[in-house]
């Protein structure tokens, strides 16, 4: 199996970086556009703008392990970024199962990067799935960082059954309309550079 070496951990970390600012940026217009609910549908909406990085990722760092350290980074900054203590563990195990998919299985290159795209998509719910299963710790931590009642009524308004099953088609709509719009922008512009990977 081929290894990682330095310049792949540099490439992967690069593209981590954009991937993290690309999601505060959609966070950001949601947050303006659609408060309250703007985490739930992040994952979505995320997952509709990065499937570029993602496939760009892949091109350049064509070996296992580049896709499960972007998703292993990206949990770890939203544990760092103060989210509840569990929320990197789904991004890690969705990271990993995308990263064995892509580059362990052998189905077709696109049809394997769309499935991987959307395993890896999913691992942003991790932040959120305390809302509907760990509502009590959850509350718990927020009074413990100082959070009142009215903002802890904000965070919840919208946490109901159906908006669950909302944000999690959103992500499944949103990665495979992203990737396929990413694989059109990537054999228009990037194809020539990173290599005719996707055909």
């Amino acid at each position: 199996m081929q290894r990682l070496k330095i310049q792949h951990l540099i490439a992967t970390g690069i593209y981590t970086a954009l991937y993290f600012i690309l999601m505060a940026l959609c966070l950001l217009i949601l947050r303006f556009t659609i408060p309250g609910f703007h985490n739930l549908l992040l994952p979505g909406v995320t997952a509709l703008f990065t499937g570029l990085i993602y496939l760009i990722l892949i091109a350049k760092v064509q070996r296992f392990g580049a896709i499960s350290i972007m998703g292993s980074v990206i949990g770890l900054l939203f544990f760092m970024t103060g989210h509840f203590p569990l929320a990197f563990l789904p991004n890690i195990v969705a990271a990993i199962l995308a990263d064995f998919i892509q580059f362990k299985t052998n189905l077709p290159i696109k049809i394997r990067t769309m499935l991987s795209y959307t395993v890896f998509s999913y691992g942003l719910v991790g932040p959120l799935l305390p809302l509907w299963f760990m509502r009590q710790a959850y509350i718990d931590a927020l009074l413990a960082r100082g959070k009142d009642q009215k903002y802890i009524h904000f965070v919840f308004e919208h946490v109901t059954q159906q908006m669950f099953i909302v944000s999690l088609l959103a992500i499944f709509i949103g990665s495979i309309v992203g990737i396929l719009f990413a694989f059109r922008l990537y054999q228009k512009h990037f194809a020539t550079r990173f290599g005719q990977i996707y055909e």
